[in-house]
C-alpha cells in the first residue's frame, strides 16, 4: 500500500513538471512551442533514464551506495575526446563535424574503453574493487593528458574545448535523439525482464551464486549495460557526474522496499523531476541566469560528502 502512494505522488509530480515545462510562457504559440519543447523534453527524460538507472545497476552490482560509474572514468575520457578532436581538427573544424558520426566514434570509444576495463576481472569477479581503482586510475590519467593538450591548443580554439566540458540541455539534435530513443527503449526491456535477478545480486555475491544466479555472466551483462547508458548520456550533453548519486540517495530514502520492480520506475521519476523541473525553472522562470548542471554537480557533491561520513561514522 505505502508503495503505490510512493509511486502514486512520484507520477503526479512527474505530470505536473513536464506540463509546467511544456506550457508556462507559451503564450498560445502551441505549434513552435510544442515541437521546440517536446523535443528537449523527450532528450531530459533520457537523460533521466540513463543517468538514473546506470547508477542504480551500479550500486546494486557493488553493494555501495556511494560509487557511482563515473568513478570508472568514462568522464574524463569523454572531455579527453573532446580536447583531442579539438587538437587535430582546430575550433572551426571541431564545429563543423558531422553530429552523427561524432556520436558514434564517442560512444564506440568510451564502449571500447569499458571493455578493456571489464578484462581486469577475473572469471569469478571476486577482483570488482580492483577493477574500480584501475577505472580511477585511468581516469586520473585522462584528466593530465586532457589538461597537457588544453595547454597545447590555440587560446581562442580552447573556449570551443571548454564549451564541450559542461553539460548541456538546451541543444537538441533530432537524429541523436531518435537513436537515444531506440537505445533507451531496448534497454529498458531487457533491464526490466532482469528485475527479479537484481533483487538476488543485491544479497551479495556468495548468497546470490547460492541461489543459483550465474553472477560472473550476469555481473558482466550488467556492467557493459552501465557503460553503454553512460556512454550514451555522455555524449548526448556532456558529463554529469553526480545526478545518479543524488537521485538514487533520494531513492534509498524514499523508496519503502528494495525491490526493483519499485526502484527501478521510482530512480526513474525522480530523476526526471529533478531535471524536468529545474531545467523549467532556469529556462521559463530564471531566464537561463543559471545551468542546471552546475547546481546538480553542486548539490550532488554535498550529498557525497554527507553520504562518506556517515558510512564512516
Amino acid at each position: 500500500m505505502q508503495n503505490n502512494r510512493v509511486m502514486f505522488l512520484l507520477g503526479v509530480l512527474l505530470t505536473l513538471a513536464c506540463t509546467f515545462f511544456m506550457t508556462y510562457h507559451a503564450n498560445g504559440n502551441w505549434d513552435f512551442v510544442l515541437a521546440f519543447r517536446g523535443k528537449k523534453l523527450l532528450l531530459l527524460l533520457i537523460m533521466a533514464y540513463t543517468i538514473g538507472i546506470s547508477t542504480l545497476l551500479f550500486q546494486t552490482l557493488t553493494n555501495n551506495p556511494i560509487l557511482i560509474p563515473s568513478i570508472l572514468g568514462f568522464d574524463s575520457l569523454y572531455l579527453l575526446i573532446q580536447s583531442l578532436l579539438v587538437f587535430l581538427f582546430g575550433g572551426i573544424g571541431f564545429t563543423q563535424l558531422n553530429i552523427a558520426g561524432k556520436f558514434a566514434f564517442e560512444t564506440l570509444l568510451m564502449l571500447l574503453g569499458a571493455l578493456l576495463l571489464f578484462r581486469t576481472l577475473s572469471k569469478n569477479n571476486s577482483d570488482l574493487a580492483r577493477m574500480i581503482l584501475v577505472g580511477i586510475i585511468f581516469g586520473v590519467l585522462f584528466r593530465s593528458v586532457n589538461n597537457l593538450l588544453q595547454r597545447m591548443i590555440d587560446p581562442n580554439e580552447f573556449a570551443v574545448a571548454q564549451g564541450s566540458s559542461f553539460a548541456s540541455f538546451n541543444t537538441v539534435n533530432p537524429t541523436l535523439l531518435w537513436i537515444g530513443t531506440v537505445i533507451t527503449l531496448v534497454s529498458a526491456l531487457w533491464i526490466w525482464r532482469q528485475r527479479f535477478k537484481l533483487d538476488v545480486l543485491l544479497l551479495g555475491r556468495e548468497r546470490a551464486i547460492g541461489l543459483g544466479l550465474e553472477y560472473h555472466q550476469f555481473s558482466r551483462q550488467l556492467l557493459i549495460c552501465c557503460a553503454f547508458l553512460v556512454s550514451i548520456s555522455t555524449a548526448l550533453v556532456g558529463p554529469i557526474l553526480f545526478l545518479g548519486l543524488l537521485v538514487c540517495a533520494i531513492v534509498n530514502a524514499i523508496s519503502p522496499t528494495m525491490h526493483h520492480s519499485i526502484r527501478i520506475p521510482m530512480t526513474f521519476m525522480v530523476s526526471a523531476i529533478t531535471l524536468v523541473s529545474g531545467q523549467a525553472i532556469f529556462e521559463q522562470v530564471m531566464k537561463m541566469q543559471g545551468v542546471l548542471s552546475v547546481v546538480i554537480e553542486f548539490i550532488g557533491g554535498l550529498v557525497f560528502i554527507y553520504l562518506m561520513l556517515r558510512r564512516a561514522k
